[in-house]
């Protein structure tokens, strides 16, 4: 446990757009103190030399360097994410990992024994948690106002073209970003599982309508599946939607009422049908992180920092433990397990 009286000190791995926004929430916490930033680019080719902290290609340089720190803060490519936790763990530091954890259950798990090993956290990042319609619909659920569970469906429709999958890049790699629902929709995914648990009987229909030559994964589909605990769902995402952001909405029916939880961030409240229930006034959500001509989930980084702090020194338990991290990428790699037989995609 970190002392009451001490900053917790944190090494960012990664300075892309989320990179540089771990590092700024880090710099404006008072009880957190950035101390270090890593990537295979400079600093000015990263637009990273405002934070003034010393700066290293590899994580290894930075572990060489006898800087001390508490947390190694990964928002590196996704399929370095596990490797790097493990690294950071096995140095003995705390581990904060963008989302998805990793790109397969195994990966993830080798993940969660290093930790517990090195008796060490491992937070991962699912900051949608944070916004106010989760924190409310979170509650409705537990509490059983809406009573059994009959159907839940959760659409994602975004913007991806050729202004994000630029070509060299990693984005739109099997390798290195894993597929839409690993990059785009895992946060969706996570709220899900948070709220309504797992799934099992998954069925699905594929399909790349325009990134055949941007990516090498499907671009949408239709997922069908029941709840182990009861109720049936689907998801219905894309990215082949022109332009911008369509809308990212979770709709739910229970035996007491009906709600939908919408906008182009799930950041409203479009319906909640509730018979006796009144609604309560919720808090504005913050708006979805800006990386220029595209548009991501609500920028809510700044609860994870705190989190982590307030864990790390006691006060409380991480948000989205490594477990819950490793359920997501189990979810997903099912699902593509459908997608994989109907697309013959190895």
């Amino acid at each position: 446990m970190i002392p009451e009286n001490q900053k917790v000190k944190f090494a960012i791995l990664g300075a892309g757009h989320i990179g540089k926004r771990h590092a700024e929430m880090v710099r404006r916490d008072p009880e957190a103190e950035l101390v270090a930033m890593v990537d295979v680019r400079s600093m000015e080719a990263c637009a990273a030399t405002d934070f003034n902290v010393p700066f290293f290609v590899t994580l290894d340089e930075l572990l060489a360097s006898g800087i001390e720190f508490d947390v190694l803060n990964v928002c590196t490519p996704n399929g370095l994410h596990a490797e790097q936790a493990l690294a950071g763990l096995e140095n003995k530091k705390h581990v904060v990992v963008e989302k998805p954890m990793g790109l397969t259950k195994d990966q993830c798990e080798k993940v969660i024994f290093k930790s517990l090993q090195q008796s060490k956290h491992v937070f991962c990042v699912m900051q949608n948690r944070y916004s106010p319609p989760s924190e409310w619909i979170k509650n409705l659920i537990e509490s059983g106002t809406l009573g059994d569970i009959f159907m839940v469906q959760l659409n994602c429709y975004w913007n991806r073209d050729e202004r994000y999958y630029k070509a060299g890049g990693w984005k739109g790699t099997k390798d290195l970003d894993g597929g839409t629902l690993f990059t785009q929709f895992s946060h969706f995914i996570d709220i899900m599982y948070w709220l309504f648990g797992d799934i099992d009987h998954i069925q699905g229909k594929f399909a790349d309508f325009t990134h055949k030559d941007s990516t090498d994964f499907e671009d949408s589909g239709f997922v069908s599946f029941d709840f182990v605990n009861g109720g049936m769902g689907c998801i219905n995402y894309s990215t082949a939607v022109a332009d911008r952001n369509l809308e990212s909405s979770m709709t739910i029916i229970g035996r007491n009422g009906s709600v939908k939880i919408g906008g182009q961030y799930m950041n409203e409240v479009e319906v909640c049908n509730i018979p006796g229930y009144e609604m309560p006034e919720l808090a504005p959500t913050n708006p979805g992180n800006d990386y220029g001509a595209y548009k991501g989930s609500a920028a809510n980084h700044h609860y994870v920092i705190t989190n982590v702090i307030d864990t790390l020194k006691g006060r409380t338990s991480a948000t989205t433990n490594a477990l819950e991290g490793l359920k997501v990428v189990e979810i997903i790699e099912r699902i593509y397990k459908v997608r994989n037989e109907q697309l013959n995609l190895q």
